[in-house]
């Protein structure tokens, strides 16, 4: 049986899902630029604040005071942004609000790096290299941990890992488009999670942060807070993964019946490999120098009093330094042994692109910063959590409910808004705030943001590269589209859905460690 005749043809009736699809389409070609949504916000929070002061809006809680160490009785009144002080903090805070915005800095150090190490072709070759030496018996599982690691590089895995596993399904006798799949769903539906610290843990760490001080100032997390959680759910999810597309998407698209040939594109030249061996020397020489820094007694990364390497020390405050340290030196060492960057200008020129494609992400931190900050001015965060967990304490719910409450949330809000970051911006400061008055701590709120951000990412037509995906789908199967794509990762999306969050609430009843 041909693959396509599991699929629709153009001119058949349309689905159900496939309707449903066009209406989420539309709906969201409706919603405004990320930029947009938080000018509106602003604007919103303004009036707001405005109403809720005139009307006298308070509220009286127990809070921790850093003045005495003890928790005392404190009341909050909401604080109107149109008042002369509320106008003055608008206009001198935005300069301080954006510099005092650690996300800026840290995902411009971390691009330092890893755009090296991407325009040097280092992560292309990485996961080339993998797809070529892996057992074909574990070649599912091998691209879906791959898939799911390939955060580290930001877009790498969508243009690089999706493309060469279908031309790896294909190439061992396998349904390219299963290959295809597979990938999109360890890229796109397990993006949030890691075995390795990535860039964006930084910005979602100091967005937790900001949102945990409205309600103990003396209260935050490092970057190493789910990493327990996260490398976890990184050997679920590769084994979910892995069996979902040989128990269920292979099965149901059948053998291979189509005419395309892979034309060599998952083989490394010989430059490949010199670049290849030259990254590994340099790993060993930066991984040297850093432990240089760390392991030795009073080492200058240890923490100056206890002497302590994880939790409040040096090292764990500057990781962000030491992985754009370590692309950095393997990205220029490759280059220059596989030909691709020779010269310390080729370099300069790379992280001067990387940096430059980010111009889109700090335009939106800047206003991110703006809203965070009046936000917090207003006082409305504080009266939101301390209203909503009084009314939750009335309901008498279970802790761990509450949690699978928010990542359902978080999934329905996903297919709108696809950007991470933002929406953690939104949901932060009322979230973490609300269930740290109900006994959970900050780092279990962001585990539960991660759960919920991820899944939909591989059926929402508003992912960037939900549409590259399809281009890449018809490659091998001419009749393809929007409908094939959704038929396709439907399966994943579910049972990730379903087996992630179960994860989380097992893991928190069962009180497991989230991280460092």
């Amino acid at each position: 049986m041909s693959a396509s005749k599991n699929y629709p043809v153009k001119d058949e009736p349309k689905s159900i899902m496939q309707r449903l699809l066009d209406t989420v389409e539309r709906v969201g070609n409706r919603v405004p630029h990320p930029v947009m949504i938080f000018v509106y916000l602003i604007v919103f929070v303004v009036l707001l604040s405005a109403l809720l002061s005139l009307l006298g809006a308070q509220v009286t809680y127990q809070a921790y005071n850093p003045a005495t160490g003890k928790i005392e009785q404190a009341t909050t009144a909401a604080r109107s942004l149109l008042t002369i002080d509320g106008i003055r903090f608008m206009f001198t805070g935005v300069v301080p609000n954006f510099m005092g915005f650690n996300a800026v800095g840290v995902i411009i150090v971390a691009m330092v790096g890893v755009g090296v190490a991407e325009e040097a072709g280092l992560v292309k070759a990485l996961i080339r290299k993998l797809v070529i030496v892996a057992p074909p018996k574990l070649l599912t599982y091998i691209l879906v941990f791959v898939g799911i690691v390939s955060s580290i590089a930001a877009d790498a895995g969508y243009l690089v890992l999706i493309p060469l596993a279908a031309a790896a399904f294909l190439s061992v006798g396998r349904h390219p488009l299963a290959g295809l799949a597979m990938a999109f769903a360890a890229v796109a539906s397990a993006f949030m999670v890691n075995v390795m610290i990535v860039p964006v843990d930084g910005i979602l760490t100091e967005i937790t942060n900001d949102a945990a001080r409205l309600v103990n100032p003396n209260v935050s997390i490092d970057l190493a807070a789910n990493v327990w959680f996260s490398i976890a759910s990184v050997v679920v999810l590769t084994v979910l993964i892995g069996v979902i597309t040989e128990r269920v998407i292979e099965p149901r698209l059948g053998p291979y019946k189509g005419d395309y040939e892979v034309p060599g594109e998952n083989v490394l030249s010989e430059e490949e490999y010199k670049g290849l061996r030259a990254a590994r020397n340099a790993l060993f020489g930066v991984l040297a120098f850093i432990g240089l820094l760390t392991l030795p007694p009073g080492a200058p990364l240890r923490n100056p009093e206890t002497g302590a390497i994880i939790g409040s020390s040096p090292f764990m405050g500057s990781l962000i330094v030491s992985i754009a340290l370590i692309f950095l030196v393997c990205g220029i060492a490759y280059g220059r042994a596989a030909g691709t960057m020779r010269t310390g200008a080729e370099a300069i020129a790379a992280i001067q692109k990387s940096i430059g494609a980010l111009a889109g992400l700090i335009l939106l931190l800047l206003v991110i910063s703006q809203f965070i900050a009046i936000f917090n001015y207003s006082n409305m965060a504080t009266l939101a959590a301390v209203s909503m967990a009084e009314f939750l304490e009335k309901l008498n719910l279970p802790t761990v409910a509450l949690l699978i409450g928010f990542v359902i949330a978080v999934f329905g809000i996903d297919l709108i808004i696809t950007a991470a970051i933002a929406k953690w911006a939104i949901f932060a400061p009322v979230f973490v705030p609300l269930l740290m008055q109900l006994g959970v701590a900050p780092e279990v709120v962001l585990a539960a943001y991660r759960v919920g951000d991820s899944p939909m990412n591989s059926i929402t037509p508003l992912n960037a590269y939900f549409a590259m995906i399809v281009t890449f789908a018809i490659k091998y199967q001419k009749d393809a589209g929007v409908g094939t794509v959704i038929a396709l990762m439907l399966p994943y999306v579910i049972a990730i859905s379903v087996v992630w969050t179960t994860l989380l609430a097992a893991w928190y009843m069962l009180g497991l460690p989230w991280g460092l």
